[in-house]
């Protein structure tokens, strides 16, 4: 910089040095085909990739407003749980981690509830980020499911749930891995109620979570390209020592074997999920609350 101090003159060496408020997700990357998409214009089509249609990961407050009608809704309040019941400690205390991830992500943990109308009727939507903590399932996050399953019942609704999860959450151990008959409870009661449980399955979906609650829906869709699975590809090769299946537990892959019932973009999810709640609750969907492209 020494050059810059003798040689330039100072109002062009201020403009220089000076740190430019540039932003850092002003552009992204689509991790499918490298392609750079302005973050403003992924934002406005829903955060899909145009051209690649790569579905990027959407957080919840937003994957939240794009399912009601008019995008609005109220938070579900959820009861506070033990947050470190084992004491985990690794390079870091789970107690601390946790308080980074609600401070970077504005959560309380991975899934957050919201409840307002879908189609013209109530609904309650469940939505599980893959932003805090890689979605996985502990005891906030299985309080909440549960939680979402109690409002829908109260009020005589659907239940809609996004999943997105890494697995059940190791730092907490089997207080973890109770949440998966928690929640299955929670969805049978559902069931015997009569009230729909749709399960949208976005990428990735995998471990505990699927091998529970995201798999019990009455209705199971997913989004385009979608990772479900309990084991990872990876781990399925290096076990059975051969070459996978081009797409193998992606989700239309799975919609070909009978895994998935349906693959939905992303512009035509609100469409779709009022219209199978509609038919599940036996009554016509609200067509004034619906986009024009789906009546």
């Amino acid at each position: 910089m020494s050059w810059i101090n003798n040689v330039v003159p100072p109002k062009i060496r201020s403009f220089l040095t000076t740190k430019k408020d540039t932003p850092e997700n002003l552009w992204v990357k689509c991790p499918d085909s490298g392609q750079l998409v302005f973050h403003k214009d992924l934002e406005n089509n829903l955060f899909v990739v145009p051209g690649s249609e790569f579905h990027m990961k959407m957080d919840a407050k937003t994957r939240l407003a794009t399912t009601f009608d008019d995008g609005r809704w109220e938070e579900i309040p959820v009861a506070e749980v033990l947050a470190d019941p084992l004491r985990f400690r690794a390079e870091k205390r789970y107690a601390d981690k946790l308080k980074e991830e609600r401070t970077s992500t504005g959560l309380g943990d991975a899934v957050k509830l919201g409840v307002g109308k879908l189609g013209g009727r109530d609904a309650v939507v469940a939505v599980q980020t893959f932003d805090f903590f890689a979605g996985t399932l502990g005891m906030a996050a299985g309080e909440a499911i549960v939680t979402g399953a109690e409002r829908a019942l109260k009020l005589g609704a659907p239940f809609i749930l996004y999943a997105a999860s890494g697995g059940a959450r190791m730092q907490e151990g089997v207080f973890s891995l109770m949440q998966m008959p928690r929640t299955t409870v929670a969805v049978n009661r559902l069931k015997r109620a009569g009230l729909p449980y749709i399960v949208v399955l976005t990428n990735p979906t995998t471990g505990g979570v699927t091998a529970s609650y995201a798999m019990l829906g009455d209705v199971h869709i997913a989004e385009p390209g979608a990772l479900i699975c309990f084991a990872g590809p990876r781990v399925i090769e290096q076990t059975v020592r051969e070459k996978l299946p081009e797409g193998f537990q992606r989700a239309e892959y799975l919609q070909e074997h009978g895994m998935v019932d349906m693959v939905v973009h992303r512009r035509d999810m609100r469409a779709t999920l009022a219209r199978l709640c509609g038919l599940l609750m036996d009554r016509r969907p609200a067509a004034a609350a619906l986009p024009a492209a789906a009546e």
